[in-house]
């Protein structure tokens, strides 16, 4: 960026100072991945340092100065005593924008995202206003504050006016070099793409597509296989116990951790040690494999790894403190088994005699010996037998305890209400009608120990990998939501529930609306006209071409039939999954219709200075009509509903205000 350019963001800047320190370090001594909370200056007053700044090493001597921004790593070892200024700050661009600083922003990136060094020319006029403001902030009187603010602008502009001198060059630090060291250093801390994004001042969104496109995966994808790697390594070289492994790598949640390993390596940890330890034998003792190939004697024990780890050590759960002996386990399965024969039939929870055995006699017999009294069985006792992708389960008649994932829209249409469900948006059309009820993480990494927590009779999935991770819990019934259309789902849902009759009132009613909506934009004119999706800003936009997509695509395109411009109704017609292309600015218009839906959310780029997009026909006549992305994110029974009246509304109110 040019001086000239960076002088006139500054003069847009509101700044807010954080901290003024004085930073003494003896000869030797050294500060080791510290990650700056803020951008920050960093003057050095005396002495020689090796000065590491995410990577890039130099050695800074007297009168250095730094510029280092937010998330980067500052690694410093003195080489004899070294004292230095850091002057924490942070600054955004909170007035009225002229059009020079939109340009300059998509141009390039504001001052304060830029990394620097250089020997100032007059390094003590610099550390005139830096000794100023250490004063003022020691003191910190609401009159202090006024002149360490006075102060740090006529600072900057020294700075400014040195730098143009030296014409120095300025960059741009790498987000994703900065997260891969971020990630690397502090694995074993509590870490989310919102809290990597907020540390390093990006957004979401703009974090994941830069790091998926420089390293093939997602943040916290990498964030999981590095976790896992480290593992492996304790769990081969260590007697740690399972949960203390667990905590060093970063969970705090053991069963979690458990299901998530089993997931990425295919096996449970304490089968993957034993098999790590039984290899590594193998390895110091070669002569012993020729007996091994014939068949050596070992210890048996009844323990399923890929489904009862939880057992040894003392399980994974705080109900089982002790490590239980063979003998011990042997005499406990021992006395279950007797018990569940003195029980036969009398418990829903077992199998029946039938189904042990095959044969329909013995069921008579078991029967045959139930009392009156334990025949009477509660209706809430009842079960019901579902038959599903992953084979039949048996399902409490009314279930009471309901965790959901994603489904919850369905769910909630139907009349019940859950205990727990993942996160929802707060935009979504039933977020009222889930008031009061447990939130337990993404939808797609669900948090397994508050799932137990909440004690469920029922928990319905939408993913092989949450079926995976719950389906020990409690009956666990898997929907591949993706495969089904909305009706198959919600039937499909309505009959664990056994409200099918409550399934088919809804779709009767939707289909109903769904006709009442296409007359009256078909008497409006509307309904014959093209119409296109999209999401994006300034520079690209992504455009819907598949019904699946979301943003509205299915009540537009399924429910009211409505069709996009020629090249995007082609794909529409031929593809079932959620699709989509990204396309520029500048080639934009050839894939928007008549009638455009845009979905924005908070800090969505505001387009109405931008000359391609204010050139489009739609926008130009007021036919562009936004859309709420967290509104029209779900596609359940619920939102569509919703999303459809929206839609309707929307488009018939294009010809009203004509």
């Amino acid at each position: 960026m040019q001086s000239n350019d960076q002088i006139q963001l500054w003069n847009q800047a509101a700044v807010k100072i954080l901290d003024v320190r004085r930073v003494v370090l003896e000869a030797g001594e050294r500060i080791q991945a510290y990650y700056l909370p803020a951008n920050s200056f960093m003057y050095s007053l005396r002495g020689n340092a090796l000065v590491e700044m995410d990577g890039q090493k130099q050695v800074t001597t007297e009168f250095n100065l730094l510029h280092v921004t937010k998330g980067s790593r500052l690694d410093i070892e003195a080489e004899d005593e070294f004292e230095y200024i850091m002057l924490f700050y942070r600054a955004f661009l909170a007035f009225p924008k002229p059009r020079y600083v939109w340009r300059l922003e998509q141009a390039s990136v504001t001052p304060f995202a830029l990394q620097y060094t250089f020997m100032p020319d007059k390094p003590l006029l610099l550390l005139r206003y830096l000794n100023e403001m250490e004063k003022a902030w020691i003191h910190a009187s609401h009159l202090d504050q006024l002149q360490l603010k006075s102060l740090f602008y006529q600072f900057v502009h020294e700075l400014m006016s040195q730098l143009a001198e030296q014409e120095i060059r300025t960059a741009r630090p790498d987000p994703v070099k900065q997260v891969l060291q971020y990630i690397q250093t502090h694995y074993r801390e509590h870490m989310t793409l919102d809290t990597l994004a907020h540390h390093f001042n990006y957004s979401s969104r703009h974090l994941s597509m830069q790091f998926k496109r420089k390293t093939g995966s997602s943040p916290i994808d990498y964030l999981i296989q590095l976790r896992l790697t480290e593992a492996k390594k304790l769990l081969g070289y260590s007697d740690t116990t399972l949960r203390d492994i667990a905590a060093e790598v970063g969970y705090s949640d053991v069963y979690y951790f458990s299901r998530l390993f089993k997931k990425h390596v295919g096996m449970p940890p304490i089968r993957y040690q034993q098999k790590v330890r039984e290899q590594r034998i193998i390895e110091d003792r070669p002569l012993d494999v020729s007996e091994l190939s014939i068949g050596s004697r070992r210890n048996q024990r009844y323990i399923d790894y890929d489904n009862h780890y939880q057992y040894i050590n003392g399980g994974s759960t705080p109900m089982k403190k002790r490590k239980a002996s063979s003998s011990m386990i042997f005499i406990a399965i021992l006395s279950l088994t007797m018990m569940l024969s003195a029980c036969g039939a009398g418990s829903t929870a077992a199998p029946t005699a039938s189904e042990a055995t095959g044969s329909s006699s013995n069921t008579n017999t078991a029967a045959s010996t139930t009392t009156d009294a334990s025949a009477q069985t509660n209706q809430d006792n009842e079960t019901r037998t579902i038959s599903t992708v992953k084979g039949d389960v048996v399902v409490p008649a009314n279930p009471k305890r309901v965790v959901v994932l994603y489904l919850q829209g369905d769910v909630v249409a139907l009349g019940v209400k859950p205990i727990g469900t993942s996160e929802v948006f707060d935009g979504a059309a039933y977020k009222s009608e889930l008031d009061g009820v447990n939130s337990l993480g993404s939808w797609f990494e669900p948090n397994a120990e508050a799932v137990i927590d909440l004690d469920p009779d029922l928990i319905i999935v939408p993913s092989e990998a949450t079926y995976t991770l719950l389906k020990d819990i409690a009956p666990t019934i898997y929907i591949p939501y993706e495969k089904m259309t909305t009706e198959e789902r919600l039937r499909d849902i309505a009959n664990i529930f056994g409200k099918e009759q409550e399934a088919e009132k809804l779709i009767a009613e939707l289909n109903s609306k769904v006709e009442a909506g296409k007359k009256k934009l078909a008497d409006a004119g509307i309904l014959d006209k093209t119409v296109s999706i999209v999401e994006g800003g300034l520079k690209e936009m992504s455009v819907a071409e598949s019904k699946q997509y979301g943003r509205g695509s299915q009540v537009i395109y399924e429910y009211l039939g409505m069709k996009a411009p020629k090249a995007v109704q082609q794909k529409i017609d031929t593809v079932t999954a959620a699709a989509g292309s990204t396309v520029s600015m500048e080639v934009l218009p050839e894939y928007l219709g008549e009638y455009v839906f845009r979905s924005v959310y908070e800090g969505a780029d505001d387009l109405s200075d931008n000359p391609v997009w204010s050139s489009v026909p739609a926008v130009k006549e007021g036919r562009l009509i936004e859309i709420d992305f967290d509104f029209f994110y779900y596609s359940d029974v619920y939102s569509i509903n919703k999303q459809l009246d929206y839609v309707v509304e929307h488009l018939l109110d294009t010809v009203k205000t004509k």
